[in-house]
C-alpha cells in the first residue's frame, strides 16, 4: 500500500510544524502510542493547540472539563 502523504497532510490538524511525521499516519500513530499518547487528529482544534496528547487530556477535552 502506498502512503498518501500529501493527501493525509492536507487534512492533518496537527499544528506542530516541525513534525517529520506529518501526513505519515502510520508513523504518527506508532510514535504517539509508544508514549502512551494519541495523535492530534483525535483532538478538536482548541485542545490540539495545547500539545497535550495524553489520554487523560483527551477524555477531559471530550467531556467538557478541559
Amino acid at each position: 500500500m502506498d502512503c498518501k502523504k500529501t493527501a493525509n497532510a492536507a487534512s492533518c490538524n496537527c499544528t506542530y510544524t516541525p513534525c517529520p511525521r506529518k501526513g505519515i499516519c502510520c508513523e504518527c500513530i506508532s510514535y504517539h502510542r509508544k508514549s502512551g499518547e494519541l495523535p492530534a487528529c483525535y483532538f478538536g482544534p482548541e485542545a490540539e493547540k495545547t500539545y497535550d496528547r495524553s489520554i487523560e487530556f483527551f477524555i477531559k477535552s471530550r467531556s467538557g472539563r478541559s
